[in-house]
């Protein structure tokens, strides 16, 4: 997509969230009208999802040379991952604890421990969860994470089988190109796809006053996952312009991608113009192959900032204890259910109801929080996203090379 093309979708977009907004605010219930044209968009991107991600973590793996080239840049993506986790998990409990938006509510835990365990996933859960034992069957039912796993030893070991590999080498970066091909065919649908998805959910909520109603009575809290979200992404910034030293420019290349991730609220979904925007930043193709659809599935800033302050938030809310030792608990366990969260609406509902059970939180307490989801579900897309990127950038810094 040209230079001037991309200006054009990026104006189209703003334009397009702005009367989306406003429609469904003024409209009401009867926005429902335009739901099909942001269905039909996202099922479009959602089509090259599958094809483009196999075909991106091939041709970025295989495009190192050698299974054993593999370490730097992994060593430096999975510091980058769980590092930013970390601090952003920290960042959203920090928030809450200073805040103390669950200060004005005083429930009772109807029956914590049955709800708890009813509703608990284990670490264990989430390691089994990375082989599939029937690929198709995972690309089929979208479940991203063992698709991943599969083509990253796919790229590798296609490293190793030299010239008899290369037909299929080949193959794999015919078809990537194609799919950004197509890529580039759908975003021109995207104004209208983000017109209804961001209409659609205000009309599902019953319009303006509704909004304003729900809002009000968990405003302290939605202000404070806001305010965790804008730190984390400041973070992100400081981050991109220090390690990766870019800066607005590249902000500026890659905001049509950040703007779909708050229409579409899904981090998958969004994985196709994000390469697209990368490689157009000036990123090699290598990097952004290899860290952008890993970091769709793994690397959740937003979703681990959201579940911090959830969790402080319903811990405050149900009068509970949380120590010092809680706190690193915490934090070590949202950044691995965030990688656990799948890249999609509402993915991350399971996990965070397992760090919920980590401090006996019980899951009655997400029926507080769930009414403003929609929302909240779209901004810490975002930041999914944008660490994406920004992770990208940063080993785009470390490789060599024009692959």
């Amino acid at each position: 997509m040209s230079k001037r093309h991309s200006m054009l979708l990026l104006y189209s977009i703003i334009v397009a969230v702005i009367l989306g907004a406003a429609t469904g605010w003024i409209m009401g219930e009867d926005a429902h009208m335009f739901s099909w044209m942001g269905t039909l968009f996202l099922n479009a991107l959602k089509m090259v999802v599958v094809p483009l991600i196999v075909a991106a973590i091939i041709t970025g793996v295989s495009s190192l040379g050698d299974i054993r080239k593999l370490g730097k840049p992994g060593g430096i993506t999975i510091l980058f991952f769980l590092s930013s986790m970390l601090i952003a998990a920290t960042v959203g409990m920090i928030l809450a604890g200073v805040f103390v938006p669950g200060g004005d509510f005083h429930l009772v835990a109807k029956d914590a421990a049955a709800l708890n365990a009813e509703n608990a996933t284990t670490i264990s859960d989430v390691m089994l969860g990375l082989i599939s034992p029937n690929i198709i069957a995972s690309a089929a039912n979208m479940e991203l994470l063992q698709l991943i796993v599969f083509s990253i030893i796919f790229g590798a070991a296609l490293t190793v089988t030299g010239e008899k590999g290369r037909v299929v080498s080949n193959f794999f970066e015919s078809l990537n190109n194609i799919m950004m091909v197509m890529v580039g065919w759908i975003m021109y649908l995207s104004p209208f796809g983000i017109f209804a998805l961001v209409a659609t959910p205000i009309a599902e909520a019953g319009g303006g006053e509704a909004v304003l109603e729900t809002f009000a009575a968990v405003g302290g809290y939605v202000l404070t996952v806001l305010s965790g979200l804008v730190v984390q992404a400041i973070i992100l910034f400081l981050l991109l312009v220090f390690i990766a030293r870019r800066g607005i420019n590249y902000l500026g290349e890659i905001s049509p991608a950040l703007l779909t991730a708050f229409s579409t609220s899904s981090s998958s979904a969004t994985v196709p113009l994000s390469m697209d925007c990368a490689e157009g930043a000036g990123l090699k193709k290598s990097p952004v192959r290899f860290v952008i659809p890993l970091g769709s599935t793994v690397n959740m800033n937003g979703t681990a900032v959201y579940q911090g302050v959830a969790t402080i938030f319903l811990a405050q809310v149900y009068g509970l204890e949380v120590t010092f030792g809680s706190y690193i608990i915490i934090s070590l366990s949202t950044a691995l259910a965030a990688i656990g969260s799948a890249g999609i609406p509402q993915g991350g509902h399971i996990m965070t109801l397992m760090v919920f059970s980590i401090v006996g939180i019980p899951a009655e307490g997400f029926g507080l929080i769930v009414g403003v989801d929609w929302f909240l579900d779209r901004s810490r897309t975002t930041l999914n996203v944008w660490g994406d990127l920004v992770g990208a950038a940063i080993l785009d810094r470390f490789m060599t090379g024009d692959t």
